[in-house]
Formats: structure tokens, sequence, C-alpha cells
């Protein structure tokens, strides 16, 4: 059974920093290509980042490159996403999933992590 566990959301002020952290578990971690997604209300889910197997190849979304670093420890089964310089239009739900470019475990999604930048 495929479990995935997001966390450390909070509320931080415009310009802020954020770690948030994914525990997967139900499949072999280490053969997948990890993602994290993100929800903000009203609108649809959106692919922010995304990191492969060995964690060599990254890539992001244009409104968060520069800003988000996408990484992985196999050996926890979890993937983190460093936030820097948060703006108001990063306020989302944020959820990891397996693969790439679509996700691969759509009856899995964790509860997510609540991102709020606000001052």
């Amino acid at each position: 059974q495929v479990q995935l566990v997001e966390s450390g959301g909070g509320l931080v002020q415009p310009g802020g920093s954020l770690r948030l952290s994914c525990v997967a578990s139900g499949f072999t971690f280490s053969t997948y290509a990890m993602s994290w997604y993100r929800q903000a209300p009203g609108k649809a889910r959106e692919l922010v980042a995304a990191i492969f197997p060995t964690g060599g190849i990254t890539n992001y979304a244009d409104s968060v490159k520069g800003r988000f670093t996408i990484s992985r420890d196999n050996a926890k089964n979890t993937v983190y996403l460093q936030m820097a310089t948060l703006k108001p239009e990063d306020t989302a739900v944020y959820y990891c999933n397996a693969g790439a470019q679509v996700p691969r475990y759509t009856g899995s999604w964790g509860q997510g992590t609540q991102v709020t930048v606000s001052s």
C-alpha cells in the first residue's frame, strides 16, 4: 500500500524560507522519480519540481526556478523541497508523488502540507 506523508509547511512572511519533507512507503522509492505538486484554492494541482532516482537530474516549474530546490535521500525514502524567497503566490497545499511529469499514484495522495506566505 502506497503512503505519502508530507510535512514542514506553515505560515511564513514574504521572502522567508521553508523546507518540506515527504516520506514515502509501499514502493521501491529509489527506483522512481519523485515530484512535488501544489494546489492553491480554486486552482488545479500543478507540478512544481521533480527529481530523478539518483538525484542527478532535477526539473522545476518556471515560477519557482532559482528559488526552490528539490532533493532526496533514498536511504530514508524521503524527498525534500527547500523553498526560499517565498512569495504570496506560493501559498498552496503541497503534495508529493512518484513520477517525473505525471503522478504515478493518483489514488494515494497524502494529506499534503499547507504553506501560507503572508505578512
